[in-house]
């Protein structure tokens, strides 16, 4: 697939998972790569460029888009892709607020202070991507996530509001929502789950995977994949949606 050859990537939550996927991916098709997450030694072992920030502060976001400019160039995609998951929250009466202002600062914040950033020079250009990832938490609430899910359903919000404001300068926005994907995040959510039920690991996962209509879950390459095409030119007619990434089935 055509269309991010040379155009400059900032990519965030790329040290592992799904961020690190598209990073990888995006640079094998020709993009300008910088990864931004807040592990260093995960960042150097990509092999690109990249920067350590916390995204979940107003500061960290204008350090990763400055970098980007000063390594490679103005941005012309941004991925979205960090984010706090949900293994350690309660129900809601139960929800330390302190735990909902974190996830909203890195899972919603953080995107909104990256995006503002970068808008201005793509408006100025004509052309720019924004790929935002959410969950399907983003459409359906989980039981004990009330931060978590409002925060992805927020980006969904963050996500149309830009195709609406951008829409008119060359501008696209859309959003992945990807089902259970076997990250780093999503391990830490088996254990707590398994933990909390006096079984294992294995298990959640064997039961995850029955969700799915292949049996098995979606791969964060699969999730890459998906990115690395609202990414591209050639997804120039697709703005303000939300493509579900979950095998077909429904969660």
């Amino acid at each position: 697939m055509a269309g991010v050859e040379k155009r400059v990537a900032l990519v965030t939550g790329a040290g592992r998972g799904i961020g690190r996927a598209t990073a990888e991916l995006l640079a094998a098709r020709g993009a300008r790569v910088l990864a931004v997450s807040r592990s260093e030694s995960e960042l150097a072992a990509l092999g690109l460029a990249y920067t350590v920030a916390d995204l979940g502060t107003p500061e960290g976001c204008a350090r990763a888009v400055a970098e980007t400019e000063q390594q490679l160039g103005p941005v012309e995609i941004l991925v979205c892709n960090h984010g706090i998951g949900s293994a350690h929250e309660r129900l809601i009466w139960e929800q330390d607020p302190e735990i909902w202002d974190e996830t909203m600062r890195i899972n919603l914040d953080g995107p909104f202070h990256l995006s503002r950033r970068v808008l201005p020079g793509m408006v100025e250009r004509g052309y720019g991507r924004l790929v935002y990832t959410s969950s399907t938490s983003g459409v359906v609430a989980e039981r004990a996530g009330s931060a978590y899910t409002s925060s992805k359903h927020g980006l969904l919000g963050l996500m149309r509001a830009v195709a609406q404001d951008a829409g008119p300068y060359g501008i696209t926005s859309n959003a992945v929502l990807p089902g259970w994907v076997r990250t780093e995040m999503a391990e830490r959510s088996a254990d707590a789950e398994a933990a909390q039920r006096g079984v294992t690991r294995e298990q959640i996962w064997k039961e995850r995977e029955a969700l799915y209509l292949p049996g098995r879950v979606p791969s964060a390459e699969e999730v890459a994949q998906t990115i690395a095409f609202l990414a591209s030119e050639e997804s120039s007619g697709v703005s303000g949606e939300a493509i579900t990434v979950a095998l077909g089935s429904i969660w």
